[in-house]
């Protein structure tokens, strides 16, 4: 009766036990933890073991903590119960990767160890590869890679090996993409931001965002004239910009930084009316000029015209320097344009309205050669008030090419004064006329037919130029004179030449060498 009595209480004991099979993942409360091994109670007629080998070294089992296990044997050839609790994580954690994931996906994992070509990182309990060529870890210290949670990328999952490969490269590209769709989603037009200047060109500055890069245009960069963006900014500066524009189709991005400070045109033109007298400093030196700071951000450009009086030629190098302060005159404010027109000659009188009594046309002036150009000379009479006289104005008689077979620059000479215009501001010298034009006795003293003893001075394609006497040259034609002849005539030569043509308006003597020898 007893017998019976067990039997049945058995029955009934065994018949509230869960129903298990071997390969089922359960759920087990950890009952005891002990150095080697973890005692766990799924629900069973007898626990279960879990060596303490198989919790990760951030995994510390505690007592009344519900773990998943997956059981590998109900009942081995002793009667115990298998279970492990690293084939549940693998398992779980693989049919979680492959139910919800696919190739391309981000992932979280841990890298648990190197190996050979690479590591093995942990995601959702299943190990994975990672080649160290998709690592980025190549420069990184151990301790900074293993038992350390990374992003990663999914580039090949097979589910019939039940594996996978990983790209860190692929996962921080996704990340960097992240990021630039994060930051173009909260730029706005008219914010003000930092960012790290990356690069430098002619026109601007690259600037990072922190991610998402875009051009400070030089124009942009400062109200005052900036002739290079290096001026404002060097790699790797730390500056804060505005947006000004956000193109996101094409991905480009406009900033400004001039925009962050008041715009010191405004107004400029009542702070500057024209014939304010101001120092400023020269901040730029041109041929045409020198620009000239009057305020922060404000520039404004003496022509080199406007640096004296009378002085067409004016090298600004030599007149100042850059940092040099200088005291100009405003001329003209073009807020529109941004220009202010700056002199410095009209810091003085304008000589041109008291002209000395003897500058008019037929008075003896003297003046100093101050500069050429290819067919005159420019000279200055007195202070401020320049001439020019042409090569047809220096010799009566004398074929002048240019004004420097005559004239010598920082020389002294006296002149006639042929021409005042005071409207245009210019006087017209001449060198010749003082003293009586001679070609009156020149016509008279050398008539057409007279032969005389002439000195060859050049010989050139058209014909052979001769000295007649001091100043007075002639043209011998190139067909007055034979081939064979003029191959044997040197410079320096005298030879024997016939007046053929005179023309006393053009101031020019013709002559032939073909003279026929006179009778004796």
């Amino acid at each position: 009766m007893a017998n019976e009595t067990n039997t049945e209480l058995q029955e009934a004991y065994f018949s509230t036990l869960k129903k298990f099979n071997d390969g089922d993942i359960v759920k087990g409360r950890i009952v005891e933890v002990r150095p080697r091994e973890v005692i766990v109670d799924i629900g069973y007629k007898s626990e279960g073991i879990v060596l303490t080998d198989e919790f990760s070294a951030d995994e510390t089992p505690i007592a009344g903590e519900e773990i998943d296990v997956l059981i590998d044997t109900l009942e081995d050839d002793e009667g115990r119960l298998i279970i492990s609790y690293q084939k549940a994580k693998r398992t779980v954690g693989w049919k979680k990767l492959s139910d919800d994931y696919k190739e391309g996906d981000i992932v979280d994992g841990i890298v648990t160890r190197r190996v050979k070509g690479g590591f093995m990182v942990e995601v959702f309990g299943t190990e994975g590869f990672l080649p160290a060529s998709l690592s980025v870890f190549r420069n990184k210290p151990e301790n900074e890679i293993t038992r350390h949670k990374f992003l990663f990328q999914i580039i090949k999952l097979s589910l019939a090996k039940q594996n996978f490969i990983l790209s860190r490269k692929g996962a921080v590209r996704a990340e960097r993409e992240l990021a630039r769709g994060k930051i173009w989603d909260n730029l706005k037009v008219g914010s003000t931001v930092k960012g790290r200047v990356k690069s430098i060109a002619d026109f601007g500055a690259f600037i990072d965002l922190g991610g998402v890069d875009g051009l400070l245009h030089i124009a942009d960069m400062s109200w005052k004239k900036v002739n290079h963006p290096s001026e404002i900014v060097a790699v790797g500066d730390e500056i804060e910009i505005m947006i000004l524009n956000i193109d996101k189709d094409a991905r480009r991005l406009s900033l400004g930084m001039k925009q962050l400070t008041p715009d010191p045109w405004d107004s400029i033109d009542k702070k500057f009316p024209s014939g304010t007298i101001i120092k400023g400093r020269v901040t730029n030196i041109q041929n045409y000029g020198v620009f000239v700071e009057l305020d922060k951000g404000i520039e404004g450009l003496v022509h080199v015209s406007e640096f004296a009086w009378g002085k067409s030629r004016v090298n600004p190098g030599e007149m100042c320097a850059i940092g040099d302060m200088i005291e100009v005159k405003v001329m003209k404010v073009d807020v529109r344009e941004r220009k202010i027109s700056l002199s410095i000659k009209r810091l003085e009188k304008d000589p041109w309205e008291s002209l000395p009594e003897n500058f008019v046309p037929g008075e003896k002036v003297k003046g100093t050669v101050v500069g050429f150009i290819q067919n005159a000379a420019f000279v200055e009479l007195s202070e401020g008030i320049e001439s020019i006289v042409y090569t047809k104005d220096l010799s009566w008689t004398k074929r002048v090419n240019r004004p420097q077979e005559v004239l010598k620059r920082n020389h002294i000479y006296e002149f006639i004064i042929l021409e005042i215009d005071r409207d245009n501001r210019r006087v017209v010298v001449g060198l010749k006329q003082l003293r009586e034009d001679p070609w009156p006795k020149i016509i008279e003293n050398y008539p057409v037919g007279l032969v005389i003893d002439t000195e060859v001075i050049k010989i050139t394609d058209f014909g052979i130029f001769v000295k007649l006497e001091d100043d007075l040259e002639g043209l011998i034609f190139e067909d007055e004179i034979s081939p064979e002849e003029k191959e044997k005539i040197q410079p320096g030569q005298i030879i024997k030449s016939k007046i053929i043509r005179i023309d006393s308006e053009s101031r020019k003597i013709g002559l032939s060498a073909k003279v026929e020898p006179q009778a004796e």
